[in-house]
């Protein structure tokens, strides 16, 4: 008889579920519609059906170690027909959402961030930086036109925000890998192999845009991306070059680099456009919104639309300009300060639960051993077979 298996239920995190976006996840009775129509569900490990029981029963440890919470894109094509209404999109949006306060280092800021009651709390910090920085940090003589350095020096900022970055790698090299440590793979060894195939998928959203149902998803997805990588690259230029002393800002209008950034400007600003779209205008993916999209949603467009209007006005010498660059500030400082423990957070726990998959899949397969037919037994330990009513043949 096969030993005992004995499961404790975590009720609290059954709550967490629930109240994370979860909420009908008690509807589901099992009937495997979800992994069916999934266009993403692999045939030798479908999803979501698991993990709906393994939810349902509590099984926090096996939940958040399972790759395929990421691997599923939210397509929302399970939700549709799912017979009983459970919304198992949502669920595992819920479980990802448990995933990485789980994981997060430190642990506190994880806590913090996906607490909906503390997002005041959030912006406090980056605020009191920058308002200290603006009544206190030394600053040089005023310049003949209005400038963004008059209030907040410029090698200031540098050194804040390239130490914030130092301590951003930190926090997400831990805690991706507590979660590539404690991962539930298939077979054994390393994920290493899977890297390159998973930053493929990750820069293409090859995955994304097999959710027909939904293609606007893809498009705010892949535009956003882009438009944010771009930016940040700008970005990072600029601040080294200024540091060196070969780049001064602010640049002219037809820079190269103004220009590129301009455009990203344009390109995330259309991604977002899809994005919010899809969330306000969908009727199911409003309600199942939570306090977790949007917060990631209105920080990084918040980053955007200010940095532009900051922009505008400093070409238009307008006092207004220094209130609305703060803002900017405040808010670029908030996206990367916890982007370790928000939504942002998805990009690199996808690209490792992808790259777990892709590497199990170009690992040699272990050939099945075939013994002879015959009309003995055949001993399992030394692959010999012996007459039944004979002794001494096989190794038992």
């Amino acid at each position: 008889m096969p030993a005992a298996i004995l499961i404790r239920p975590d009720t609290d995190f059954i709550r967490e579920v629930l109240a994370s976006g979860g909420g009908d996840l008690k509807k589901c009775f099992q009937c495997a519609t979800c992994s069916t129509v999934c266009e993403l569900s692999p045939e030798d490990a479908p999803f979501p059906r698991k993990q709906m029981i393994e939810a349902q029963w509590g099984l926090k440890d096996r939940l958040l170690k399972d790759p395929a919470i990421w691997l599923c894109h939210n397509c929302g094509q399970c939700t549709t027909n799912c017979p009983r209404g459970a919304r198992p999109s949502d669920v595992l949006g819920a479980l990802r959402r448990e995933a990485i306060k789980s994981f997060a280092f430190p642990s506190f800021l994880g806590r913090m961030v996906s607490n909906s009651r503390l997002w005041p709390v959030l912006f406090l910090l980056p605020a009191l930086i920058f308002a200290a920085m603006l009544l206190w940090a030394p600053k040089g003589p005023p310049t003949a036109q209005l400038e963004f350095a008059n209030a907040f020096p410029i090698p200031i900022l540098e050194m804040l925000f390239f130490a914030v970055a130092g301590l951003v790698v930190a926090a997400f090299a831990v805690s991706i890998q507590r979660f590539a440590s404690a991962m539930r793979t298939p077979g054994a060894g390393s994920i290493t192999q899977g890297l390159l195939p998973a930053l493929g998928f990750i820069v293409t959203h090859e995955r994304f845009a097999k959710c027909a149902d939904n293609r606007s998803r893809f498009w705010g997805h892949l535009l956003t991306l882009w438009g944010f990588a771009g930016l940040a690259l700008v970005g990072t230029i600029v601040g080294i070059g200024t540091m060196f002393g070969v780049m001064r800002t602010p640049l002219p209008l037809l820079h190269p680099a103004k220009i590129f950034a301009n455009i990203c400007a344009v390109v995330i600003l259309a991604g977002l456009a899809f994005l919010f779209a899809d969330r306000v205008g969908n009727p199911r993916n409003r309600a199942a919104s939570t306090y977790f999209d949007w917060f990631f949603l209105l920080t990084i467009g918040g980053v955007v639309v200010t940095g532009v209007i900051s922009e505008l006005l400093r070409m238009s010498q307008s006092s207004i300009m220094y209130p609305v660059y703060f803002v900017h500030l405040v808010l670029i400082l908030t996206l990367f300060l916890y982007a370790p423990y928000s939504k942002f957070a998805h990009m690199a726990y996808r690209a490792v639960a992808i790259a777990a998959q892709e590497a199990a899949l170009r690992r040699p397969k272990v050939a099945e051993t075939v013994f002879p037919e015959t009309n003995g037994i055949t001993c399992r330990t030394c692959a010999t077979s012996r007459d039944p009513n004979s002794a001494g043949a096989g190794c038992s």
